[in-house]
């Protein structure tokens, strides 16, 4: 009889958490739901008071992969090469007119204008010249900026601990941006150097194929990284910007914009969300990153220029503002897609989108939690 009560009561309790597999199903739960969702204390209420036990079942947003496994970080690293190789080949012909337009604002007055010129020197076929560059080297650009991005996140906010973690959250997006970003333009900067050089230059060469062999013999190895200085001072201060905005954004979007949790938008909504806070971030990436991407197309289209060339020749203004409303017409769509594109591979695997969830660490200190209160369930149920 005293066996029959106790099966009784214990079956008012969820079968996951007796599983073996319990740790990971609460893992689910605590990063479907935002901060402050389910803590076992009402569990242990309601255990007390001999009432059963109510308990929402978790949902599974994460499918088979565990968050910071290597299944994840390699679909993070694979959403990573999607988005940025997909968007920036996209953007060529924007892309292509803006360098011009750095480099002989003469010739290339406007944005129509350059487009005018463009086609008629070109034909349509010239909107695309460099987009095999654009592809390889921005596939790789994304693969380690999101992949190490994610891996850095994690990793800076085990160092700081759970307190200083959520207290110093935007400190640990920028650290973790920017130490991602460092790989991300060596694996870059090769493809950039020749892309800049197919672009502003018809004639060197056809495309990435013969324009890199082109390229070594006139500039050495070395020289495809010879723009490696600039291109961080674009890239490194572009995706701080990038990923510390768009996490501050979506994270204020859901907390003042939207009337429900996160947990409780559809999975549409919540891709809105990323696409909106992506396309504002964007366009503070642009501003504060266009001096840097001005130096860049100079040094790579000049052989043998300098720094001090390129601030001589279009100035401490024309550095800040030359070509600078197109870069944000650019970066702006480009950012916005880029963040939809990972996200919707995210949400397709069976991730949950980023931002609006507590920081690594301080979701695995909730968790130390619920695993605490299961196991207080179970030792209750066993002196029962």
């Amino acid at each position: 009889m005293a066996l029959s009560d106790k099966q009784s009561r214990q079956a008012l309790v969820p079968s996951f958490l007796y599983s073996s597999s319990s740790s990971i199903a609460l893992e689910k739960m605590l990063y479907a739901r935002p901060s402050g969702g389910f803590t076992p204390t009402a569990t242990v209420e309601g255990v007390s008071a001999r009432k059963g036990l109510v308990i929402p079942s978790p949902r599974e947003p994460l499918g088979k992969i565990e968050m910071y496994s290597p299944s994840f970080y390699a679909a993070c690293t694979f959403g990573g090469t999607l988005c940025c190789g997909l968007t920036h080949t996209a953007v060529t012909p924007l892309d292509l007119v803006k360098c011009n337009m750095q480099i002989d604002p003469a010739k290339y007055k406007s944005i129509t204008s350059g487009f005018g010129v463009l086609l008629k020197e070109q034909g349509v076929k010239g909107f695309f010249r460099g987009w095999v560059p654009t592809l390889l080297g921005y596939s790789a650009q994304g693969a380690c900026k999101y992949g190490f991005y994610e891996y850095f996140k994690k990793y800076y906010s085990d160092l700081a601990g759970p307190e200083f973690a959520a207290k110093y959250k935007t400190l640990i997006y920028l650290a973790g941006s920017a130490s991602a970003e460092v790989i991300a333009d060596v694996a870059l900067c090769p493809f950039e150097a020749v892309k800049v050089r197919v672009q502003t230059q018809p004639g060197f060469a056809r495309g990435f194929s013969d324009g890199l062999p082109k390229f070594v013999r006139s500039e050495g190895a070395l020289g495809l990284y010879k723009g490696i200085v600039p291109l961080w001072g674009r890239q490194i201060p572009y995706t701080m910007m990038k990923f510390a905005s768009f996490e501050t954004i979506v994270e204020m979007m859901y907390k003042y914009a939207i009337p429900r949790p996160k947990s409780e938008c559809s999975n549409s909504l919540q891709l809105g969300v990323s696409f909106a806070g992506g396309y504002v971030a964007g366009i503070l990436c642009a501003i504060v990153s266009h001096p840097a991407d001005n130096l860049v197309s100079f040094l790579n289209n000049a052989k043998g220029a300098t720094v001090g060339d390129a601030v001589k020749k279009m100035g401490v203004i024309g550095l800040f503002t030359r070509g600078l409303p197109l870069r944000i017409v650019m970066i702006g769509t480009l950012t916005g897609a880029q963040w939809g594109i990972y996200d919707s591979f995210k949400v397709f695997v069976g991730l949950p989108t980023t931002g609006g969830a507590p920081p690594p660490v301080a979701a695995a200190s909730e968790l130390a939690k619920v695993r605490n209160g299961r196991n207080t369930l179970e030792s209750m149920e066993q002196y029962a």
